[in-house]
């Protein structure tokens, strides 16, 4: 029995997830005449991982010379996935939505001269703006409101319902376009505001048909104080890295290639003792202040005292992967679906390796704008509205209605079931077949779980979607692991250390109780040499 909708709203375009990448989509759909409304898991402005901190961005100057150097440099570096019309694009046009975002007040720095510096976005000012920028535009937001299925039928995706998880009110939102802009998958290993990229919006897309691509690139690890959640690698730099027996093991700017290595042997502490001068301490603190916050009120001086260190895993948030995207509008393989930020896979931008914070900040602007442009154009443009397609909900996985007869979903056990996968450096980071391999395996034996009952409780219903999206996440990535018998940018396997240039394409997956993988060709390459078809 379908639960009783207490809200029902009919749109043209519904936006999923209300970090940067959904504000943007959500304002530049309604700034082309459709009536959008967003929904969020969080509060729009303040949930996510940009919102409590901060971001760099990916600014060059307009100089042919500098860009193309620049596109080159990503280019190589990212293992020749990436394509050049696509970094081109990010370089040429974020500059005109931070014009834009200066223009609603936000207090970017000048030079000497009397220019604005738009270099660095404070987190907290930033969305603020978004919110106000979006409630503006017209957008109507559901905030608290997570989705928890889409809606479809034979001509593709239609709207979403969901819940709103303070009140328990079921809503349904129908749609001709969706853009799904739910962010990464974290795994809820505590990065500061990540918790909510659970990867239930990658699984509601792949409940429709929809393929991803880049899945295998997401080993992706940053380190914190083991006792915080703010992850921050460019401290290291600053830093001198210690063993438990007080001896130095790593300085600077190359302690990150050793930490990992030396966490597999015993715990490491990290002192900002290279910030010599009370200048330099000045400048790190004005830099990323948030990062000083947790050790102060420990009691610790960073750059005095030691402090334990930790990598927390950042998955497919920092990583690449995501929605396959099949055009320059940012839409996915589905019809009525556009992908946006870490939602979408990066690697027409960053290729094989992470976007770190510039370019993934610069990217959840621009794909933002993109997919909201897109979705408009294709809502406005359907002859049917919504609410006269005959739409079914397309869920399956951690959704079954809970009655007494029915084995109750043990929704904490499937979490850390699947955390006890891809948390672990000697599994996930320090990758090798037989370990992927077995690993994956397990990770296969969580999908009967996934069918157990779910109570009516709204709480249970959300984490037990999160449970279902963390399981489908990791599988495909293990997955594409497997197929990728080589070393790219983020993906290193042992029996496979050199990078093969007969493998310079794309994978791409879909599917959930049975996984398939094929390949895609990159436009500058070659040739393409894979199998087509496989299933793992």
């Amino acid at each position: 029995m379908a639960p009783k909708m207490d809200i029902q709203l009919t749109t043209d375009v519904l936006v999923l997830g209300g970090g940067p990448a959904g504000a943007w989509a959500a304002w530049r759909a309604a700034s082309k005449g459709a009536r959008v409304v967003l929904a969020d898991k969080g509060f729009l402005g303040s949930s996510g991982a940009t919102a409590p901190g901060g971001t760099t961005l990916l600014v060059i100057p307009p100089v042919a010379e500098l860009r193309e150097d620049a596109v080159q440099s990503r280019l190589k570096a990212g293992g020749y996935l990436s394509e050049n019309a696509w970094i081109h694009r990010v370089l040429d046009e974020v500059e005109t939505y931070l014009e834009k975002v200066g223009e609603w007040g936000y207090p970017f720095p000048k030079d000497d001269n009397g220019n604005p510096l738009r270099t660095h976005l404070h987190g907290p000012e930033y969305m603020k703006l978004m919110r106000r920028a979006v409630r503006q535009a017209g957008v109507r937001i559901l905030d608290q409101s997570p989705a928890l299925e889409l809606l479809h039928d034979a001509n593709g995706v239609g709207g979403a319902r969901g819940v709103n998880r303070l009140t328990g009110q079921e809503w349904e939102v129908r749609s001709n376009a969706v853009v799904l802009a739910t962010g990464g998958c974290a795994f809820l290993s505590n990065g500061l505001g990540c918790n909510v990229l659970t990867g239930e919006g990658l699984l509601m897309a792949a409940e429709t048909g929809a393929e991803l691509s880049g899945m295998e690139f997401s080993r992706q690890y940053a380190p914190s104080a083991a006792f915080g959640s703010v992850t921050r690698g460019r401290m290291l730099a600053w830093s001198t890295l210690y063993d438990q027996e007080g001896r130095v093991i790593g300085r600077g700017d190359r302690a990150f290639g050793s930490l990992q290595q030396h966490l597999l042997k015993g715990p490491v502490y990290a002192s900002i003792n290279l910030a010599d001068t009370e200048e330099k301490r000045r400048f790190l603190r004005h830099a990323h202040p948030i990062f000083f916050m947790p050790l102060e009120r420990a009691g610790i001086d960073p750059f005095l005292d030691k402090f334990p260190l930790t990598l927390r895993y950042e998955g497919t948030m920092r990583g690449t992967g995501g929605l396959r995207l099949t055009g320059n509008d940012c839409r996915t393989s589905v019809p009525g679906l556009y992908a946006a930020g870490d939602a979408a896979s990066r690697e027409k931008v960053t290729g094989a390796i992470s976007g770190g914070g510039a370019y993934n900040a610069s990217w959840a602007i621009c794909s933002g704008n993109w997919a909201g442009e897109g979705a408009a154009e294709y809502a406005l443009s359907q002859s049917k509205d919504a609410c006269k397609r005959d739409l079914t909900p397309a869920g399956r996985y951690g959704l079954v209605q809970h009655s007494d007869a029915d084995r109750p979903m043990d929704v904490p056990q499937i979490i850390s079931a699947v955390q006890r996968e891809v948390f672990p450096l000697s599994i996930n980071f320090f990758r090798s077949e037989p370990v992927i391999r077995a690993s994956l395996d397990r990770l296969h034996g969580l999908v009967p779980f996934l069918h157990d009952s779910v109570s009516d409780d709204h709480r249970h219903r959300v984490r037990a979607r999160e449970a279902a999206g963390m399981v489908a996440t990791a599988r495909w990535m293990y997955s594409a692991a497997l197929a990728r018998k080589e070393s790219r940018g983020l993906h290193a396997f042992a029996e496979y250390p050199q990078l093969d240039p007969r493998q310079t394409h794309r994978l791409l997956v879909s599917g959930v109780d049975r996984i398939h993988i094929r390949a895609e060709k990159v436009p500058h390459a070659s040739e393409l040499t894979p199998e087509e078809g496989m299933v793992l």
